[in-house]
């Protein structure tokens, strides 16, 4: 029997650390000839796992490649540091002290839990479709631009077939099945960071996570660059090397979807937000990766203070970027291109255009600018955040969390939120974090608010 985990096998990773070093700027070619003449495979494309599974001595040539690809420098390493106070020196903008009267309301915390999950839900069926799958299958059922969920009624059988939801969602996803927000690991990460508050306060630091997840986030309910980690963990290395050994998922998405809660605490202090999160993000990535927690948990900070639009929000997160970094340059990408295309379709064909060939779909850079453009172009409004965040494509769920998050704290309370979004939520959700499955999210607020009052 052989047992194919997703995002561990040497040899599945060294295609995507081979395409990491093509956009770090790093020469791999001598690697990757070898690599190819000894009968290795590309990167599977959408899955975690490939087919079949390689022989033992191909999978120790994977793990010796990826020891030698980690000795290659960077030539844009003095532009993305991972050091906070590397970042810091690089950030010209970087926020001042915060304004000691800016507090954040239950009720707002309330709209930012029931935001993330609505979008989350939003994205959950088309995860891992092409753009194209997308939107046939909302055009077909009479909702485009995104206005509501998915669903399969009205849509053609053949359609369904060339497009097929994606499998372990459509249950509980589709707006005929919705019942409850079904478990997400864009949602069990909020509640893992509320519980590391709870138990360790502001000072946590990054080992006091890797404990934390050890303890109490099953390793199953990892993935990406979180699974790599957690592995490392458990093979006795400390952070934040548990982020760099073997790991070619650590400029991906995961420490962005893990920033919320960090944000939703500092009301008005997006440096606060940003330094909590880079203590966050550092157990599983580098570089670009920490950049995407520490931009989400500003912008976040600034929208829970309620003195800023959603403009003022994002402009803030740039602020704890380095500037020349390529996220910072895939943020402005995305602002720009929103404000210059009148419609949401064409900002998403220029986007994909740049970053398709180049980059996988949980690659944080290309997601960072469809987020970016997507609350652009949606100035605020609920509905259209989440829609046009999921309708973009690539990490759809994920990039309609991260969206519904902030135009939740935007809109102040969840009566404020389009009741279609909101009501099928049952306020429960469900988890594998220990003590929280079934939680209403009128509850988690409260206790995210407890955590925001901590001195």
């Amino acid at each position: 029997m052989n047992v194919r985990l997703t995002w561990v096998q040497p040899e599945d990773l060294v295609g995507h650390e081979l395409r990491q070093a093509a956009q770090d700027g790093r020469d791999a070619r001598e690697i990757e000839e070898r690599w190819y003449a000894a009968g290795g495979a590309p990167a599977p494309d959408r899955a975690g796992a490939s087919e079949p599974p390689a022989s033992p001595r191909l999978r120790e040539m994977a793990g010796q490649l990826l020891d030698e690809l980690a000795l290659l420098e960077s030539p844009l390493a003095a532009d993305e540091p991972t050091g906070l106070a590397e970042i810091e020196a690089a950030c010209p903008h970087w926020p001042g002290p915060p304004d000691a009267t800016a507090t954040v309301g239950r009720d707002r915390l309330h709209a930012a839990w029931l935001g993330r999950a609505a979008g989350c839900l939003l994205g959950k069926p088309v995860e891992k479709l092409p753009l194209t799958g997308i939107r046939a299958l909302a055009r077909a059922a009479g909702n485009w631009p995104l206005a509501t969920w998915f669903t399969e009624h009205g849509v053609p059988p053949e359609l369904l077939a060339a497009h097929p939801w994606n499998r372990r969602s459509a249950p509980t996803s589709l707006a005929e099945n919705i019942d409850g927000m079904p478990e997400d690991d864009d949602l069990n990460y909020p509640i893992l960071t509320l519980l590391l508050l709870q138990r360790h306060g502001r000072t946590f630091t990054t080992a006091d996570l890797a404990r934390l997840w050890l303890d109490e986030l099953p390793a199953g309910r990892t993935f990406t660059a979180e699974r790599i980690a957690y592995g490392n963990l458990l093979a006795g290395v400390e952070p934040p090397g548990t982020a760099r050994r073997r790991n070619p998922f650590r400029e991906w998405i995961g420490a962005q979807i893990r920033a919320d809660v960090h944000g939703w605490t500092h009301p008005g202090d997006p440096a606060g937000a940003a330094a909590q999160a880079h203590r966050d993000a550092v157990l599983t990535h580098s570089a670009n990766g920490v950049y995407g927690a520490m931009f989400t948990a500003a912008a976040l900070a600034v929208a829970a203070g309620g003195e800023s639009d959603v403009h003022g929000c994002l402009a803030a997160g740039l602020r704890v970027v380095p500037p020349h970094s390529r996220y910072a340059r895939a943020v402005r990408l995305g602002v720009e291109t929103a404000r210059t295309e009148g419609e949401f379709d064409a900002v998403v064909d220029r986007l994909h255009a740049a970053y398709d060939s180049t980059h996988h779909w949980v690659h944080v850079l290309p997601n960072a600018a469809l987020l970016a453009a997507a609350l652009t172009h949606a100035d605020g409004d609920f509905t259209r955040s989440i829609g046009c965040a999921v309708s973009g494509g690539w990490d759809t769920d994920s990039n309609g969390a991260t969206a519904g998050s902030l135009a939740g704290l935007l809109a102040g309370t969840p009566t404020a939120l389009p009741a279609h979004w909101t009501a099928p939520l049952k306020n429960r959700l469900a988890t594998s974090v220990p003590g929280f499955d079934r939680t209403g999210f009128d509850t988690l607020a409260a206790l995210t608010h407890q955590e925001a009052l901590r001195p």
